[in-house]
């Protein structure tokens, strides 16, 4: 079993950059893990993928070195299972809301006693070169706290055994809390939103679990850095695809001052 490369670079309390995959495409996951990125999250949750596009795409990314994760459709022992005997190093849980879902969760994620994760590592044995026990030691279960209720139990839900952090999702944290009063998306800037997501990297802190934010922009996640958070994605394949051609093609019609046919009338 190899050892989490996301722990040694949080020993020597350096900030981890994330990677996000919602193509379900080898090739997309194989580029997005040779660009420099600390690990890569695969979005089973709201990704245009499923499980049987996952396996390929942990396969690609094997050859970069990268840390490989997940982030399941929901608290479901099935989904995440598949997803660590496949290769996951960490799984993203949604929708926790109360320290009895969190428990419930760590417990899908470790091999007895610590837990009720069943043996049958089936790729991850022949990737890693092996697989046993000591995955325990090795595998990220990280929380997503998106709701009121999760807000409520936050200092419970942080100071779950097992827990290694909380991933903060700012476009369903907003939608959670504030009740339909604020649109969702990532780059907060509204005052009580700043508070919410500082309030639960306090949490981690004081509980000693790493703190993880959801960023649109590099610098957003920079300032979160500064916050103290320990994990930042910083957008993902599909909105880095739609801005990089977006900024080619507005690009040319500005060289060539042709505007084109409007995206919105295509003739069909």
């Amino acid at each position: 079993m190899i050892s989490n490369k996301l722990k040694s670079i949080w020993a020597e309390q350096h900030p981890v950059l994330n990677g996000w995959l919602s193509i379900g495409n080898p090739f997309t996951a194989e580029i997005m893990a040779e660009q420099g990125y600390d690990s890569i999250t695969i979005d089973i949750q709201h990704g245009a993928l499923d499980y049987s596009s996952c396996l390929p795409m942990f396969q690609a990314m094997r050859g970069s070195g990268v840390v490989p994760m997940a982030r399941v459709p929901w608290r479901e022992p099935g989904i995440i299972m598949k997803a660590l005997d496949a290769g996951a190093m960490g799984i993203i849980c949604p929708m926790i809301n109360t320290p009895e879902e969190a428990a419930e969760f760590v417990s899908f994620m470790r091999y007895p006693p610590q837990g009720q994760r069943s043996f049958g590592p089936t790729r991850a044995n022949v990737a890693y070169g092996g697989y046993d026990l000591t995955a325990n030691n090795e595998l990220l279960a990280l929380a997503m706290i998106e709701t009121q209720a999760g807000m409520d139990n936050l200092d419970k839900i942080a100071a779950t055994p097992g827990l290694d952090g909380i991933y903060v999702g700012p476009a369903d944290l907003t939608l959670g809390t504030q009740n339909g009063r604020l649109a969702p998306g990532f780059d907060r800037e509204e005052d009580e939103m700043i508070a919410t997501i500082k309030r639960i990297l306090n949490a981690c802190k004081e509980n000693g679990i790493k703190a993880c934010l959801h960023c649109g922009t590099p610098e957003y996640a920079a300032r979160a850095i500064e916050w103290g958070f320990d994990l930042t994605t910083v957008s993902g394949d599909s909105r880095l695809l739609a801005a990089a051609a977006s900024a080619s093609v507005n690009s040319w019609r500005e060289l060539t001052g042709l505007s084109g046919k409007s995206s919105k009338n295509r003739g069909y």
